[in-house]
């Protein structure tokens, strides 16, 4: 416990622009949509998100890049704009009582891919894990865009818009919710897009891409309203299903104060279970993002969690420091350390995490 204090007061000292997930539109003062295609984030990029990771994120650039418009945008030609993600790297794990576990891996090999129909108008969307193991999609769906882009409705099989869409699945708020990257779920989106406001609204099967179980439907909107410097937005996500409801709502922003853009979220979740009963729980994030140089970025966050309100002394604490370089374009590199602190019964709710990444964005 000494220790998570000592880095929470290190992390406080340090968080007087860093490049990385939702931060980044923070620092920007943009939304999501102006770097990828999915208003709500995450995935393809579009040609300025392209641009931007090629000219300002890395310490410099290389080749064409450094000159005129030769950069690469993912459009092959006027009908298909492709992209993707590579991402391997290294992890440790010490739990108290327990042998040191330590391995290298090629975590993902992620491929995007936009069939443009109608260019602006009407188009397909792929999202697939191409490796280490057997291929499978991720997102498949066909989005129709309406009133120069201000309108949107697509269907099909996609990640639903639901708080921040962090890259890390393994934050609090990505897995208690369990909204995140691996449970994209099947139906239709309506979205509307405005110069600082930002909707988004599914309704889905409700049962994390799997196949269609009962008659109950899950519900999810998110709004929000973005400003030069900071931003503000709320989602609710309600789930029917025939083992019971759970109700999800959450409040977030971002805030950039000089060199340093913040995060922010807090979860409030209720489960009605027709065997467990009712269950109330909490997570929430504060994230803290610096740049250091060009190129060079410090990431420290804090998370905690309550799993049931009803029950004393149950929580658990995250507490987060990330060193982000991207050396040049298309290369970008992490080193992180990770205090898990929970109940002390659990060793594995009490561990140390040491990581090393390689990401190639393209």
């Amino acid at each position: 416990m000494k220790r998570a204090v000592l880095f929470a007061v290190i992390a406080l000292l340090l968080a007087p622009d860093a490049r990385s997930e939702p931060y980044l539109a923070v620092q920007k003062g943009m939304k999501c949509v102006a770097c990828h295609t999915s208003p709500s984030g995450g995935g393809k990029r579009n040609s300025y998100g392209n641009y931007f990771a090629q000219r300002e994120l890395p310490a410099r650039t290389l080749g064409a890049a450094t000159g005129g418009a030769n950069f690469w945008d993912g459009e092959l030609f006027k009908y298909l704009a492709i992209g993707g993600d590579i991402r391997g790297g290294w992890n440790r794990i010490e739990v108290p009582g327990q042998a040191t576990t330590s391995d290298t891996e090629w975590e993902e090999f992620i491929g995007y891919a936009e069939v443009k129909l109608i260019p602006n108008t009407l188009s397909v969307h792929l999202d697939a894990q191409l490796a280490p193991d057997d291929p499978f999609i991720r997102e498949q769906y066909l989005r129709l865009s309406l009133a120069d882009g201000r309108f949107y409705l697509k269907g099909g099989e996609f990640f639903l818009p639901f708080g921040l869409r962090l890259q890390d699945d393994s934050a609090f708020i990505r897995q208690v919710g369990g909204i995140n990257f691996n449970t994209p779920d099947t139906g239709w989106e309506l979205g509307w897009e405005q110069d600082r406001w930002s909707v988004q609204f599914a309704v889905s099967r409700g049962t994390a891409g799997g196949p269609e179980t009962d008659s109950g439907k899950q519900y999810s909107l998110v709004v929000s309203h973005v400003r030069d410097r900071w931003r503000v937005g709320g989602s609710v996500n309600f789930n029917d299903t025939a083992f019971g409801d759970r109700q999800m709502q959450n409040v977030f922003a971002g805030l950039r104060t000089g060199r340093v853009s913040w995060l922010g979220e807090l979860d409030f979740i209720i489960d009605e279970g027709t065997s467990t009963g009712r269950r109330e729980l909490w997570a929430g994030l504060l994230e803290a993002n610096v740049q250091l140089t060009r190129g060079h970025n410090i990431k420290i966050s804090y998370e905690h969690f309550d799993p049931d309100d009803d029950v004393a002394e149950d929580e658990q604490n995250r507490f987060s420091l990330l060193w982000e370089y991207f050396p040049i374009q298309f290369v970008q590199t992490r080193l992180g350390y990770r205090i898990y602190d929970g109940i002390p019964q659990n060793p594995a709710q009490n561990r140390d995490q040491y990581f090393a990444e390689l990401h190639l964005p393209f």
